[in-house]
């Protein structure tokens, strides 16, 4: 059997869109179990998400990230919020022309008439998860100072060819599974 065969056999292609939350993380570790058990080596990945949940995001991020199966990940629309996060987990990493990535803080609101010391813990869980995803975000991409800063206060909006300055993305490329494979949606 050739090699170009043998590679084909033991990739597959998905679609993983929707917010990141429970049942996202609940998807996951499902399809994954399954590529697994298939023999799939590599796992390319097309993510449409504008964020949800930093501890789910957080979770799939570690968790695809220590797989036994290696993911490649692709942006073809918007990856936004903690789904960047997520979309770090690929070993290599890819977003059409047209796509975006957007990174900010976490935010909370609190509940009408909340005490201090309520806020406080919402303050405090809320330095903790961006801690944590800045962490990520350090360890995988180079921003500018200009862009860290506008990062600390508000949203950061990045095209695919600020992504690949950034390092964020390996190249500009689509998600073009060959002809003929299934793709499965997540």
């Amino acid at each position: 059997m050739s090699e170009e065969k043998s590679t084909k056999e033991t990739d597959a292609w998905f679609t993983l869109s929707g917010d990141v939350n429970s049942d996202m993380v609940h998807r996951v570790f499902e399809a994954v179990s399954g590529m697994s058990e298939n023999g799939v080596e590599t796992a390319h990945v097309l993510i449409q998400s504008n964020g949800g949940y930093v501890s789910d995001g957080l979770c799939l991020y570690n968790f695809l990230s220590n797989s036994p199966v290696k993911f490649v990940m692709y942006n073809a629309g918007a990856v936004a919020s903690i789904a960047v996060i997520l979309f770090l987990s690929g070993t290599r990493r890819y977003a059409s022309e047209t796509a975006r990535f957007m990174v900010h803080k976490s935010h909370a609101t609190a509940s009408p008439g909340a005490r201090p010391d309520a806020l406080n813990i919402i303050v405090e869980g809320l330095r903790a998860d961006d801690a944590r995803t800045e962490s990520i975000l350090r360890k995988h991409i180079e921003l500018l100072p200009e862009q860290w800063a506008i990062h600390q206060y508000s949203d950061l909006h990045l095209t695919a060819r600020d992504a690949k300055v950034a390092r964020m993305i390996n190249d500009v490329a689509d998600f073009a599974p060959p002809k003929g494979v299934h793709i499965r949606n997540i």
